[in-house]
C-alpha cells in the first residue's frame, strides 16, 4: 500500500475515511475541526482508545474514527494502532490527522500506525483460485507543522513493512516452491534490485569447505546454496560490517531422527531465520542506512534418505572441529556453525545469527518472546534495547561456561546435542565454539517466527527488532 503525507490540516470534506488521533491530554472533544470526531472522542469511556461511526455525505456513507492515546509511548501507540488497523483495512483510503502532536510524537505515531496498516493488509493467497485482497490502498498523514519528520517516519515504516512482507512471503510459500534454489534466487533478485552485491556458492564449494553444512544437505535431492549479500552504506566502505546469519532449512523432516507427522507441514517455516535476515537486509538497503551490512544464508533441506546423516556419524566443520551427530534433527546448528566460521573472514563488527533452532525455546519463553544469547554484553544490551523500542520482544538467556559440560563426546570434539535440560542454551553454547573471535549474538525464534491454528502464517519477526538495531548503529 501507499503511504504519503500532507503538510496541512485535515479537512472534514476530504475524500476517503477520516481518522483523528490525539492524546488524552488534548481536549479534542472540544476543539476538533470535525464535529463527528469531537463527539466520538467525547463518548469514549474509561479504558477505551478507539471509536468509529459512519456519517452521510453527499448521499454516501463516510467512515470517521478517533484514537485517543493515554500516552505517546511506542507500546501504547502500537496497541491502539492494531485496533485502528482492523477498521482501516476495510476502507479504500484513510486520511489521518496528526495535528495535536509535537514533532517527536507525530513521527512515532506515524511510523507505528503506518506499520500496523501495512501489516493489516498483508495477504498470502497466491495458491488460491480466488483471492480477496484488502481494500485499503492508501494512507495519507496530515501534519501541518511536522511534515518532514512524518515523511521520514513513513519511509521507515514503508521499508519495515517491505522487509516483513518479504519475510512472510518466503516463510508462507509451500516447500515444493520455496526450495533452497528458490530462496537463493529470490534473495539475489531482491538484493540486486536494491543495488546490493550478491554471491551465491553452490554445492561444490559447500562440499569442499563446509563439512558440517554438507552433511545435512547431502540427504536431499535439492541442491544446497550458501548466499552472501553485501551492502556498503557507511562513509568508510572498508569499515567492519555487521553480519546477519540466517538458518535456511527450507523443509525440516528431522532426517533419520524423523519428526512426528502431526503438524510437520509447519516445518516449511524452518527457514524463517533466513527469511528474517533477507527481509532485514533488504529493508536496511531500502532505507540506505549508514552501515556496512552482510547477510549470510546457508540453505538446504533436511531429509531422510540413503545419503542422509545417521545418528553416530562424525563430520568435520569448516573450523576444523569434529562433530558427533547424535540427533539428525539438530541440523540447524550444523549448517550455522560453518556459516559462523565463514563470517570470521569478514572481520565483522558484530555477528547476529537468527534461527528457528529449538523447541525448548518455546517451552522456556512461549510464542511471544524470542530467546537471546551472546558472548558480548554490549551487543546483547543493544539488541535488548531494540527489542523493547520496536515491540519485537526478546529475553536474554545465560551462556555460562558451565553449560559446556553438557557438550562432551567420547569420539569427537563436540556432539550436536547436549545432555537433557537447557536445550536452547546448549544449542547456543554449541554455536559459541564457532564465534570466539568476534562479538556474537544468537536469536532463537522458534516460538515467534510463525503462528499456528486459524491464524497460521509467518509473523515477519524478528525484522522489526533487527532493523531497529541497525538504525541505532552510529
Amino acid at each position: 500500500m501507499k503511504f504519503s503525507t500532507k503538510a496541512e490540516k485535515l479537512q472534514p470534506d476530504t475524500a476517503g475515511a477520516l481518522l483523528y488521533i490525539c492524546e488524552k491530554a488534548c481536549p479534542c472533544s472540544e476543539n476538533s475541526d470535525n464535529e463527528t470526531a469531537a463527539l466520538l472522542c467525547g463518548s469514549l469511556e474509561k479504558g477505551q482508545t478507539f471509536a468509529e461511526t459512519k456519517i452521510s455525505e453527499h448521499g454516501r456513507l463516510k467512515a470517521v474514527a478517533v484514537v485517543c492515546l493515554p500516552d505517546t509511548g511506542r507500546e501504547t501507540a502500537a496497541k491502539a494502532a492494531a485496533e485502528a488497523a482492523a477498521w482501516a483495512q476495510k476502507q479504500e483510503s484513510v486520511n489521518i490527522c496528526l495535528a495535536p502532536f509535537n514533532q517527536e510524537a507525530a513521527a512515532l505515531v506515524a511510523e507505528v500506525f503506518a506499520t500496523a496498516f501495512g501489516n493489516a493488509v498483508y495477504r498470502f493467497e497466491r495458491y488460491k483460485k480466488e483471492s480477496q485482497p484488502a481494500r485499503l490502498a492508501e494512507a495519507v498523514f496530515f501534519s501541518p507543522e511536522h511534515g518532514r519528520a512524518v515523511k521520514d517516519a513513513l519511509k521507515t515504516a514503508d521499508a519495515l513493512v517491505y522487509g516483513m512482507s518479504l519475510c512472510k512471503d518466503l516463510g508462507n510459500a509451500a516447500p515444493n516452491e520455496c526450495t533452497p534454489e528458490y530462496l537463493a534466487e529470490t534473495a539475489k533478485k531482491q538484493a540486486e534490485k536494491l543495488g546490493a552485491t550478491v554471491k551465491v556458492f553452490d554445492k561444490s564449494y559447500i562440499k569442499k569447505h563446509m563439512g558440517a553444512f554438507w552433511s545435512v544437505a547431502k540427504g536431499s535431492k535439492q541442491k544446497p546454496y550458501f548466499i552472501e549479500l553485501s551492502y556498503f552504506g557507511a562513509a568508510d566502505k572498508k569499515a567492519a560490517p555487521v553480519v546477519l546469519v540466517g538458518k535456511g532449512i527450507t523443509f525440516d523432516s528431522g532426517g533419520i531422527s524423523l519428526k512426528p507427522g502431526l503438524n510437520m507441514d509447519e516445518m516449511k517455516y524452518d527457514m524463517c531465520g533466513a527469511a528474517g535476515v533477507i527481509g532485514t537486509f533488504c529493508a536496511a538497503v531500502k532505507l540506505k542506512l549508514p552501515v556496512n551490512l552482510t547477510a549470510l544464508i546457508p540453505t538446504c533441506e533436511n531429509m531422510p534418505s540413503g545419503h542422509a546423516n545417521k545418528p553416530g556419524d562424525i563430520v568435520k566443520s569448516m573450523k576444523g572441529l569434529t562433530i558427533e551427530v547424535l540427533n539428525t534433527d539438530a541440523e540447524g546448528r550444523l549448517i550455522l556453525c560453518d556459516a559462523l566460521t565463514y563470517a570470521e573472514q569478514l572481520k565483522p563488527k558484530a555477528v547476529i545469527d537468527v534461527a528457528t533452532l529449538t523447541g525448548a525455546c518455546i517451552v522456556a519463553l512461549g510464542h511471544e518472546v524470542s530467546g537471546l544469547m551472546a558472548n558480548n554484553q554490549e551487543l546483547a544490551d543493544s539488541l535488548l534495547a531494540a527489542s523493547r523500542e520496536s515491540g519485537d520482544q526478546a529475553w536474554q538467556l545465560p551462556l555460562f561456561d558451565s553449560y559446556k559440560e553438557q557438550l562432551k563426546s567420547n569420539f569427537a570434539d563436540l556432539p550436536n546435542i547436549g545432555s537433557p535440560g537447557a536445550g536452547t542454551i546448549t544449542a547456543g553454547t554449541f554455536l559459541s565454539y564457532f564465534t570466539e573471535n568476534y562479538p556474537w549474538a544468537h536469536l532463537d525464534i522458534a516460538g515467534t517466527a510463525w503462528k499456528s491454528g486459524k491464524e497460521k502464517g509467518a509473523t515477519g519477526r524478528p525484522v522489526p527488532l533487527l532493523l531497529h538495531y541497525l538504525r541505532q548503529i552510529k
